[in-house]
């Protein structure tokens, strides 16, 4: 009867403590990355962004109002069709003071990140360039997001802290 009572008497406390943790957030820092690559061959910015997958599953939620999951086939079209609307929204680029157009070109994940990837406009090889990013900045008001910008081999990075997003650069 000891016995009994000692191993329900863990697993109740074992129960109730791990209630009382969060479940939402699997890790203590919310930190992103993007990075400008300009490739003078295609003469466009190569886009590639990398963020943790629940935390982009959370900011998706929050701002379209419906979960999707990473990791599920299921949920793939509706994945993509977000992605692009978010990130015509948090993701801005200029090139000499023009703004470029930016195309979604699609995602890659794994269990626990998320590689969005992107491509601008043709544009001549940039002096200055400018950038607005504030992903997942609609969900965490402690966002970091680590920009790098490549042009003719010379990488320039900066971190921007929510609510800071904008970050220009000369070449």
């Amino acid at each position: 009867m000891k016995k009994f009572l000692l191993i329900l008497f863990a697993f109740l406390f074992t129960t109730a403590f791990s209630k009382s943790l969060p479940t939402e957030d699997l890790h203590p820092y919310h930190v992103g990355s993007v990075e400008f690559n300009y490739n003078s061959k295609t003469k466009t910015f190569e886009i590639s962004g990398k963020f943790f997958l629940d935390d982009l599953e959370n900011a998706l939620k929050e701002k379209y109002g419906k979960a999707v999951h990473f990791n599920d086939e299921n949920y793939k079209n509706q994945i993509n069709a977000y992605l692009v609307q978010y990130c015509e929204e948090y993701l801005k680029l200029k090139s000499d003071n023009k703004f470029l157009k930016i195309n979604y070109i699609g995602y890659e994940e794994d269990s626990e990140s998320v590689n969005i990837y992107l491509e601008s406009e043709k544009t001549n090889p940039p002096k200055k360039v400018e950038t607005a990013v504030s992903m997942l900045y609609n969900f965490f008001d402690d966002q970091m997001n680590i920009i790098h910008i490549i042009v003719n081999g010379t990488r320039k990075s900066q971190r921007l802290n929510y609510p800071d997003r904008y970050l220009y650069q000369n070449f």
